[in-house]
């Protein structure tokens, strides 16, 4: 077995390395649970999008790079080498964006993955509620069509989410 990187993967880690070096913020970002900080979060988000690294495994045609799971190892051991800032839409790219490639429909696609891809819109993640902490299982929420049917009405209670106070989602 030849555990080796291949040419190409060695020229993808240098081509991510050259990229970081011209572009990681030289000071840290201010947390981003302070507005300043969530602000400059989100401009890294863009510049990240601005180069095509920020979703480098989702499909080209949706803004990424297509990147299998090994260049997707290199690029995160490059971004984390560089001392990169967090993500502030990790949320956003890492688990509503691919649940919307797989089963959203073309307009939603077209909608949110965009504005996600770029920082514009900034999702939160929620789903804990009393009794319940982050066991899916034991939620007793639930959301119920409305009676025109345009849309879900979440019934129950909530107490915790990820950046939920500077969230646009």
């Amino acid at each position: 077995m030849d555990l080796a990187y291949t040419e190409q993967q060695n020229a993808f880690r240098a081509e991510v390395r050259t990229w970081l070096a011209a572009n990681v913020p030289a000071e840290p970002l201010q947390s981003f649970d302070t507005a300043e900080g969530f602000k400059q979060h989100r401009e890294w988000e863009a510049k990240l999008n601005s180069g095509r690294w920020g979703m480098v495994t989702w499909p080209a045609d949706l803004g990424g790079r297509g990147c299998d799971l090994i260049e997707w190892l290199i690029f995160e051991e490059e971004y984390w080498r560089a001392g990169a800032p967090l993500r502030v839409n990790q949320n956003g790219i890492f688990l509503l964006g691919p649940t919307l490639m797989e089963y959203g429909t073309p307009e939603q696609k077209a909608d949110i993955l965009p504005k996600m891809a770029d920082g514009t819109e900034v999702w939160a993640q929620g789903w804990s509620e009393p009794g319940a902490g982050s066991d899916m299982a034991a939620i007793r929420a639930k959301a119920e069509l409305s009676e025109d049917g345009s849309h879900y009405v979440i019934n129950g209670q909530k107490t915790w989410s990820t950046r939920a106070v500077w969230a646009d989602q």
